[in-house]
């Protein structure tokens, strides 16, 4: 699935050097209605006949109540090692700049593109959680143009009802300070009442922590999140790395894709979005974990679409593995 391309490379290498491209904006996040102290997180994205609880207006990020914060870290130290399950060496060193005031943007995409792909899921309510490479979907500084975000991409599939909650460094067990992990937003959301459909674009973070010698194994983390959906369907994200060494190296992310091919054989819910086989080496920035503006916009769309697949409105998917 490389279907997505527009334009030249050379055009989307000049942009980013002009947009200019450092990896700790990428782990930037907005808080919705909630304290976060050190990464925050947003929760409840509304857009474009995508109503999503907490938030009633048809925008993307809250006001008045958001801060934008940047956390950064140590080079070769993963991000998200700090709660009760964490690696025994290696915990995140986050250093925050001062807040940004929120910003409100109108997601709603234009009537022509909410059924430009012509895929429709099943889904009508999805819950969304991920980490910054999550975050970056939604963030007008990587994509200015809101049909080309998350949100709006879900509402061309057929989503109608959307919370997100995607927050720089997560990962499903750990969590750093201020941050709630994986697990718990989706614990939460369930005894909040939730039902629909699943999307878990978790496991980045995760492999690098397993790496860095976390007690909880792969295999572990994913049955965590797993539990909570309690049979509801489930599409996970892989994830791919252009990485070579450190925690994040991409043979972990490969180990962490291998663990889910496992778990999609005991979860007849569950589905796997290969993302790994559609990332493109020139769609990722300099540190090989997060994506230039053009890698986002191809991510957005691939996630909505993959979830029509994955869930079609009509029939059933082909396999555990949507390509």
């Amino acid at each position: 699935m490389r279907p997505w391309r527009t334009g030249s490379s050379e055009a989307r290498t000049s942009s980013e050097s002009r947009r200019g491209v450092l990896a700790g904006r990428r782990r930037m996040a907005v808080a919705a209605g909630v304290g976060v102290a050190l990464v925050g997180t947003i929760a409840g994205v509304a857009a474009a006949g995508v109503n999503g609880a907490p938030v009633t207006k048809r925008h993307a990020w809250s006001s008045g109540q958001a801060n934008a914060l940047e956390a950064g870290r140590r080079p070769g130290t993963p991000h998200g090692l700090r709660a009760k399950h964490a690696a025994p060496v290696g915990h995140a060193a986050g250093r925050t700049s001062k807040p940004r005031p929120a910003r409100t943007v109108d997601a709603r995409p234009s009537r022509a593109v909410r059924h430009v792909t012509g895929l429709q899921t099943s889904c009508r309510s999805v819950a969304h959680i991920g980490d910054s490479t999550s975050v970056d979907l939604i963030s007008p500084a990587d994509l200015p143009n809101p049909v080309q975000r998350l949100p709006a991409r879900y509402a061309a599939v057929g989503v109608r009802h959307l919370n997100m909650d995607a927050s720089g460094g997560r990962s499903i067990v750990e969590a750093l300070p201020g941050q709630v992990n994986g697990y718990n937003v989706a614990k939460a959301w369930r005894s909040a009442g939730y039902r629909g459909c699943w999307v878990i674009a978790l496991g980045t973070n995760d492999a690098a922590n397993v790496a860095n010698g976390s007690a909880v194994d792969d295999a572990a983390r994913i049955n965590e999140m797993m539990s909570v959906a309690n049979g509801q369907p489930v599409m996970w994200v892989n994830t791919v790395t252009t990485a070579t060494s450190g925690f994040w190296a991409n043979p972990n992310e490969q180990a962490w894709d291998r663990a889910l091919t496992v778990a999609a054989a005991r979860y007849p819910n569950m589905r796997i979005f290969d993302w790994s086989a559609v990332a493109q080496p020139s769609w990722f920035l300099p540190d090989g974990i997060h994506y230039n503006s053009f890698g986002c916009a191809m991510r957005a769309q691939a996630i909505a679409d993959a979830l029509a697949h994955a869930f079609p409105l009509n029939g059933h998917s082909k396999g555990d593995i949507v390509k």
